[in-house]
């Protein structure tokens, strides 16, 4: 039986729900006849739409969405280090590895945001703007499947510009276990280093620690052996469903003042550099 319940934003009312067969039918727009119910089912049982819906239901909005995402699932987080902060009168780059994929990220929101006062941005992939709740948080950077939007530099303008701190994970993909056998984020991108010198933010380091279950990476892993698509996206909604009840830590490291990034290495370094950063502490 589908959930489903309803939010006001002004004097719009918004459908707070998940629904995968709507989803993918939209995406898959003049072939969507080609794609049978029977698989969009396989994937809400995947993604436990129904355990979602019920939480999506409570028509939380913001930061409140992400406290309530912690709630829902019994998770407790231990934070480190929130007195290196910077005052809220200069937004900052929050930046972190992405161990998890889902969790991580609601978590995050929820202690930036609620020590800044809701001033919180995430820079994400469009698929998350189809969480109603999340989605004023939310800046799209990825159109998956498709170009970008041509509104795509002004979004992104507005967000380094304003007063929002923004939240960045620079690997663009959860953490996979790598050939030495640890956990840990693909190479940085650079974008957030190219950023922090251009609207003179810095930037705060964060080491989340955390893991999915073997089954995640193993997937992972046989994707990028064998060149597949990035199968084990699909995965990530039942990471979040196992992590009910479980004990993370949030480390935040000290800001890196954004005159740091100097010629001395290139951006791609830099961003390399601050990755080690974060898993040192």
């Amino acid at each position: 039986m589908r959930r489903s319940a309803r939010m006001t934003d002004g004097n719009n009312e918004i459908t707070q729900t998940i629904d995968i067969d709507k989803i993918v039918r939209h995406r898959a727009g003049k072939r969507a006849w080609l794609i049978p119910r029977f698989l969009t089912r396989l994937v809400e049982r995947l993604i436990h739409q129904d355990f979602i819906n019920g939480y999506l239901g409570q028509g939380r909005v913001g930061v409140d969405f992400c406290k309530g995402v912690i709630d829902y699932l019994g998770v407790t987080v231990h934070v480190e280090g929130e007195q290196n902060l910077p005052p809220a009168v200069r937004p900052c780059i929050v930046v972190s590895n992405h161990p998890l994929g889902a969790i991580d990220g609601v978590t995050l929101g929820y202690v930036i945001g609620r020590h800044y006062g809701g001033h919180v941005k995430y820079l994400v992939g469009d698929l998350l703007m189809n969480l109603k709740g999340l989605a004023p948080l939310c800046v799209p950077v990825r159109q998956s499947g498709r170009q970008q939007g041509r509104d795509f530099p002004q979004m992104v303008a507005k967000a380094f510009g304003g007063q929002d701190n923004v939240i960045m994970f620079p690997a663009g993909l959860c953490s996979r276990r790598q050939d030495d056998g640890r956990i840990r984020d693909p190479q940085w991108h650079r974008f957030f280093i190219k950023k922090s010198v251009q609207y003179r933010r810095d930037v705060v380091p964060v080491h989340f620690i955390g893991q999915n279950s073997p089954r995640f990476y193993r997937v992972a892993r046989f994707c990028k052996r064998w060149r597949l698509p990035n199968l084990a996206k699909l995965l990530l909604p039942d990471e979040m469903y196992r992590s009910q009840g479980k004990t993370y830590s949030v480390r935040i490291g000290k800001p890196i003042p954004w005159q740091t990034f100097d010629r001395s290495r290139t951006p791609d370094e830099w961003a390399g550099w601050v990755q080690d950063q974060v898993y040192s502490l």
